[in-house]
């Protein structure tokens, strides 16, 4: 039922007040500790968790990175099939094959090794690493590698030399292919060799289908000058005939320039030099097994951590709202308790 207007204005005019005794008992009321709900007798110590839980998780996380870091650096002395080099072992010579053939010279048979073939177009590599006694020498190494290659009828692409504590000298040199052999055998006269690779790969079946194919350009130009010459063709046939004629001659300059540029090739040979000293080419020690194992722990930390922050980002909005919410619900409760109270 609803109250009719005008008891509303006489119930808003008189403003009704509670009696003293009411206001004293509901403030007596709201002092008084309020008993605690049956369900609150069991709510857990937040703070006291958390106290106990942080170092408890921190702990965790680091002994599972231990154990794991431990795990991973035994699995890679078992399966790298790496295997460690020791002063008393012998130092072999690398032998590596990229291209048709690859010839390989260890120290006493610097001249053994077969050259090229004679009479084919072959593209001949090698990379050489000379270790000397030190910085001084390797300065004299490299000037006799720059004499050698200029005596021989070839030229330097790029040098560089390093003096010092680090003493090194890496050059990049083109020689004949005729003198290869030659090259190769003086360039390993300048230290003690460390590696050595000879790479051969063949030019000649390219090289025969770029000739035959411009052969076949030429007669097919020659036809073509010959029709637009001597017949009379109609405006049509005659344009497709200067069309055709156009790109055949395109083409044969493009292959013209491959034949030039895989002949240029052949004719030439490259060498890569390293001239070292024994410290610079000693090899590094390997890790230690706890060093691997703090090194695997740390990565595994990292990554844990990287987790914990993607859910922090994740979780971080719900939170704020939930925490809002309660700072709003609690605002709210006691601007009711105090409008009560005032009243």
């Amino acid at each position: 039922m609803t109250p009719s207007p005008d008891l509303i204005h006489e119930l808003q005019a008189s403003r009704p007040v509670a009696p003293a005794a009411l206001r004293a008992r509901v403030r007596e009321t709201a002092r008084a500790p309020r008993a605690a709900a049956p369900w609150e007798r069991f709510r857990l110590p937040v703070r006291r968790i958390a106290v106990v839980a942080a170092p408890a998780v921190l702990a965790l996380a680091v002994v599972s990175a231990g154990a794991v870091g431990l795990s991973r650096s035994g699995e890679r002395d078992v399966f790298s099939g790496v295997t460690r080099p020791t002063e008393d072992a012998p130092q072999s010579v690398e032998k590596e094959t990229l291209g048709a053939t690859a010839l390989d010279a260890p120290t006493g048979t610097r001249d053994s090794a077969a050259g090229p073939t004679t009479g084919r177009a072959q593209r001949v590599s090698a990379t050489l690493t000379v270790e000397v006694r030190n910085s001084d020498a390797v300065s004299r190494a490299a000037q006799d590698a720059l004499d050698l290659t200029r005596r021989l009828g070839g030229h330097v692409v790029s040098s560089s030399v390093t003096t010092g504590e680090q003493a090194a000298a890496t050059m990049t040199v083109r020689v004949p292919v005729g003198k290869v052999q030659q090259a190769i055998a003086g360039l390993s006269g300048l230290g003690r060799i460390v590696s050595q690779r000879v790479t051969i790969d063949d030019l000649q079946a390219s090289l025969d289908a770029l000739e035959r194919r411009q052969a076949s350009v030429r007669n097919q130009i020659a036809r073509i000058d010959a029709r637009l010459g001597t017949e009379s063709l109609e405006p049509e046939e005659r344009a497709v005939l200067e069309t055709r004629l156009q790109r055949l001659q395109r083409e044969l300059r493009e292959l013209r320039r491959g034949v030039t540029a895989t002949t240029a090739e052949a004719r030439m040979s490259t060498i890569e030099l390293t001239v070292v000293t024994p410290d610079a080419g000693a090899v590094a020690p390997a890790p230690s097994r706890l060093e691997r194992t703090l090194d695997e722990a740390l990565n595994v930390l990292v990554w844990e951590g990287v987790i914990v922050l993607a859910l922090a980002i994740v979780l971080a909005p719900i939170a704020l709202l939930g925490l809002a919410a309660w700072l709003g619900q609690r605002l709210h409760r006691r601007r009711e308790d105090e409008r009560l109270l005032s009243a």
